[in-house]
């Protein structure tokens, strides 16, 4: 298969320093809620990219679900492929890519867990079917067919018939720290705009351009 005919030119307006502000995630902010002004589909999916101890790298992708304390979060089985992987290697990258805006904005730093009352909370307000599923699935393990893991949901939902369900221990939240965030504008001739934001050594940001 040649996919080297695909091709597209980037007639989008372009990126400027003057266009940022200074506070990388308030600019996130803004970038966001012109993803989902243009009905971007999931503008929260990022592609998560993680490595093992031995640096051999796996991607997949996630859902963010907050903003906080200038950290990316995002919640999953910590026994799944990620889990283990972050467990050996605390640092990862993500990249939201707003394909309809011709943008991408990308991050990486170091990963923690997030706080078990914060896990709770998140997970008390997920709808119960997901509940479930997060005791039903023993993520990234080998099944025999579809049927085993449906018969896992139909056990738990016996389980937990007449009562809340409650947060698997193996589940909870990662919290990504930047160390640089980086803005990408697709522009004409593959000239594209980048703008990343450095820690400037006093508590503040930076933002340099790099070449496209």
């Amino acid at each position: 298969m040649d996919l080297a005919a695909i091709r597209r030119e980037y007639e989008n307006h372009g990126l400027d320093l003057s266009d940022l502000d200074p506070d990388p995630f308030a600019q996130f902010a803004r970038w966001f809620a012109e993803a989902e002004a243009a009905g971007v589909l999931e503008p929260n999916a990022v592609a998560l990219a993680t490595a093992d101890a031995d640096g051999v790298p796996s991607v997949r992708h996630v859902l963010v679900k907050g903003l906080e304390d200038g950290a990316f979060v995002f919640f999953t089985n910590y026994e799944s492929r990620k889990g283990v992987e972050l467990d050996a290697n605390p640092h990862a990258a993500l990249v939201f890519g707003w394909l309809a805006l011709s943008r991408q904005l990308s991050t990486r730093g170091r990963v923690e867990p997030v706080s078990a009352a914060a896990s709770d909370d998140y997970f008390a307000r997920r709808p119960r079917a997901a509940q479930v599923g997060a005791w039903a699935s023993a993520q990234s393990r080998v099944l025999a067919d579809r049927a085993e893991l449906e018969g896992r949901v139909a056990e738990i939902e016996a389980r937990y018939a007449d009562r809340e369900v409650p947060r698997p221990p193996h589940w909870g939240g990662y919290r990504l720290v930047p160390d640089e965030i980086e803005l990408w504008q697709g522009r004409p001739s593959r000239l594209h705009d980048r703008l990343v934001y450095l820690p400037d050594g006093v508590g503040g940001w930076r933002i340099v351009r790099r070449s496209p």
